[in-house]
């Protein structure tokens, strides 16, 4: 296979942008079953991400909206969409507003790719950081 069609299904594949999300909830992403990802912000990113986790690059979905801001109380009523108990809530909240982030089209990947994470916090990775797994 020459290296533009490899180049070219890698990034079919790899999203440009990846979510940095941890554990368990990336996983129920990429599994479909957790379609709103709480953040305290608001974001314009829409399109196809990847979801990352201590693990690597996991899966991708799709972006599609942003609903909020939301109270605690008003998300606890949608809790089957962000599987997100309330004393986790209410501490990330720390008394602020908080945003759903909607997600379609969850697909889980066979292998997890690997990330290069840059030292510091931070909530995303874009392509040139994801690597094949070596075998």
């Amino acid at each position: 296979m020459n290296d533009e069609r490899r180049r070219d299904e890698w990034e079919e594949v790899i999203p440009e942008r990846s979510l940095v999300v941890r554990e368990p909830w990336a996983s129920y992403i990429v599994q479909g079953r957790k379609t709103w990802e709480i953040r305290r912000y608001p974001t314009r990113i829409r399109g196809r991400i990847g979801i990352v986790s201590p693990r690597g690059l996991i899966g991708a979905v799709r972006l599609v909206r942003v609903l909020g801001p939301f109270s605690v109380e008003e998300l606890l009523e949608e809790i089957e969409r962000h599987l997100a108990p309330e004393e986790f809530l209410r501490a990330y909240a720390q008394e602020r507003p908080l945003w759903a982030w909607e997600l379609e089209e969850a697909e889980e990947f066979a292998e997890p790719y690997e990330v290069e994470r840059a030292g510091g916090p931070r909530i995303w990775v874009v392509r040139r950081q994801v690597r094949r797994r070596e075998r």
